[in-house]
């Protein structure tokens, strides 16, 4: 599947500091390869989605929003029982929320972590402010500028002020350092069940680069290295959680119970129903 860029290909006439976009979907998506080029906060109306970062795998429904940081991830879209998909899109550069730091002296908290994205209830207070956004889109392109730059100060200066300012500080930091965010995109998306092309986005390189990179830091193939997790997450299910194996094969990644069966015996000497009766 081609990766889409975000806000361009919404075909919004000119891109702005600070936009808004009520978006609408009657089908669901799979696994869509998206590029955030600002970042951007995705009040859910209608439906389910899941995401997946480079230190995040997030699944939110229309009880909660996000709030994401420009970079690639990977996007499915479930659709309600209404048979809809919706969501108010805020889209804001970095140099949006500098401006806003200073200009409110905002301080960094000392145990500030990078994260890609947040989450957050709602409450009243954010539905009656999805709603005017929602007036917003409505009006001309000229008014809209003007009131999203008030807009985009008042969800900041609430946000801050209930949550703290650590996803503020996230959104404006560059992750530097180019082996923690490969090492970290690994480690934390080991039981996705994403695609070599998927984790190769997720870092922002081509299949061949993330299987160099790979084999170099890990010493073993991607294939190989995945399977072994997801094998010893089944082994975990298994003998620590009671989980019979027709409930834990595709949870590890395999499409039939008697391959997930061969491979669990291929690396632990025993099939998992003998493994159970041991452990019992």
């Amino acid at each position: 599947m081609t990766a889409i860029t975000l806000p361009e290909e919404l075909n919004i006439d000119k891109l702005q500091p600070v936009q808004v976009y009520h978006y609408h979907n009657s089908q669901e998506i799979t696994k869509q390869q998206i590029i955030f080029s600002q970042n951007i906060i995705s009040f859910l109306i209608e439906g389910t989605k899941e995401v997946f970062f480079d230190n995040h795998v997030l699944s939110v429904n229309n009880s909660r929003f996000i709030i994401v940081k420009s970079g690639n991830c990977i996007m499915t879209e479930k659709l309600s029982e209404k048979r809809d998909y919706q969501s108010v899109l805020l889209f804001f550069t970095n140099e949006t929320v500098l401006r806003f730091i200073r200009k409110f002296e905002l301080n960094k908290n000392k145990s500030t972590t990078y994260e890609s994205v947040y989450s957050f209830d709602y409450n009243e207070f954010i539905k009656r402010y999805v709603y005017s956004l929602l007036d917003i889109s409505k009006l001309s392109k000229s008014i809209q500028k003007k009131l999203l730059d008030v807009k985009f100060e008042e969800i900041m200066l609430y946000l801050s002020a209930t949550y703290g300012t650590d996803f503020l500080y996230s959104l404006i930091t560059t992750s530097s350092n180019y082996t923690q965010k490969f090492i970290r995109t690994i480690e934390s998306n080991q039981l996705s069940k994403l695609t070599l092309k998927e984790f190769a986005f997720l870092c922002d390189m081509s299949v061949s680069t993330f299987k160099r990179e790979f084999e170099k830091h890990y010493a073993e193939s991607p294939i190989k290295w995945f399977q072994n997790k997801r094998l010893e997450h089944a082994h975990y299910l298994l003998n620590q959680e009671q989980k019979n194996s027709s409930e834990v094969y595709l949870e590890a990644g395999y499409e039939n119970l008697s391959s997930f069966i061969q491979a669990y015996k291929s690396k632990y000497g025993a099939t998992p129903k003998h493994h159970q009766k041991m452990n019992f």
